[in-house]
């Protein structure tokens, strides 16, 4: 079974900056190398929504709107991991931020909830002062 697990999230300040991670349980035997790897966030009342993601092979990388510029989606293949850094947090960045992979590897997926079926648990980041 594939396990996905977030860490990384926590308080900060606006304009700070926070570093998340996905990572694949050694349990699992999950190559996140192999696989799209995307992260989604939801906040409080509102509907999950993408944020950005990574393909497999080539590395391509998406972003939302509101991401670009201020968020870079990166792997480490050695660490079977995924990063979010995330900069310049706003307020309305605020949100459970999950990460998620497709059933089928080398799927070109898309920034859309749909085409994930593997989710982890999600890691708080909350932006105030």
């Amino acid at each position: 079974q594939v396990q996905l697990v977030e860490s990384g999230g926590g308080l900060v300040q606006p304009g700070e900056s926070l570093r998340l991670s996905c990572a694949a349980s050694a349990v699992s035997g999950f190559t996140l190398a192999d696989y799209t790897i995307a992260w989604f966030r939801q906040a409080p009342g509102k509907e999950r929504e993408a944020v950005s993601l990574i393909r497999p092979a080539d590395g391509t990388t998406m972003y939302v709107d509101s991401a670009k510029g201020r968020f870079t989606i990166s792997r480490d293949n050695a660490k079977n991991t995924v990063y979010l850094q995330m900069n310049s947090l706003k307020p309305e960045d605020t949100a459970v931020y999950y990460c998620a992979a497709p059933r089928i590897p080398f799927l070109v997926a898309t920034l859309t909830a749909h085409d994930f079926a593997y989710w982890g648990q999600g890691t708080q980041v909350t932006v105030s002062s």
